[in-house]
């Protein structure tokens, strides 16, 4: 799985987030996009995921020499982040039925939650859970997703010490076939990428 971004910019009115990002990213490497808060780090990974349009540039995706249409695109990829919402009138367990209906996941239900401390959770309502639990469940269901492709967007947000543990142990034993894409300013969430991008290199002066 290859992901290429090729001479990449996003504008909002006469401003430029962002412009001239280019990088080939593939399956196995995990990559951090980092900045400051409000660089346009959120904005870089939802153009190169396909839910905001470019100003200018390409993004291509190809697997085994084949290339995906940007229709197709969310099939092959998952994401965890603040502003992406779960159904709180669901429970978890239904939540996770629920996702399984677009995407497979790669453990079973009852492991996945075991795994974010959230078994007991099963048959709660998702609109009770701290920020902390929803935020696991949100980890677990990205993660766990049968995709190649993993975003992350702060993903330790309201984690406590143990669940940033467990979110870097998944990680690291679960994650080395995909193609990671991690973005934030805190080393805790991306320490195990391999290669590092600095939004401001992609600011105009």
């Amino acid at each position: 799985m290859q992901l290429t971004a090729t001479n990449i910019g996003k504008r909002y009115n006469r401003e430029w987030i962002f412009r001239g990002f280019s990088c080939t990213f593939t399956a196995g490497n995990a990559y951090a996009v980092t900045g400051p808060n409000g660089s346009g780090k959120s904005t870089l990974l939802q153009v190169l995921a396909g839910a905001v349009m470019l100003s200018e540039g390409s993004v291509t995706c190809t697997d085994t020499g084949a290339t995906i249409s940007p229709e197709k695109m969310h099939s092959r990829l998952s994401i965890a982040a603040p502003y992406l919402e779960l159904i709180e009138e669901m429970t978890a367990i239904e939540m996770l039925l629920f996702h399984t209906k677009f995407k497979s996941l790669t453990i079973d239900n009852s492991a996945l939650l075991s795994l974010f401390g959230l078994e007991k959770a099963a048959g709660k309502q998702i609109r009770y859970f701290s920020s902390g639990m929803k935020q696991r469940l949100k980890l677990g269901l990205a993660i766990f997703s049968n995709t190649p492709v993993l975003f992350l967007d702060e993903p330790c947000t309201n984690l406590d010490a143990e669940g940033i543990a467990v979110y870097q142990q998944l990680i690291t034993e679960y994650c080395k076939q995909k193609l990671v894409i991690v973005s934030s300013n805190d080393k805790q969430e991306y320490g195990f990428c391999n290669e590092e991008l600095k939004i401001t290199d992609y600011k105009e002066n």
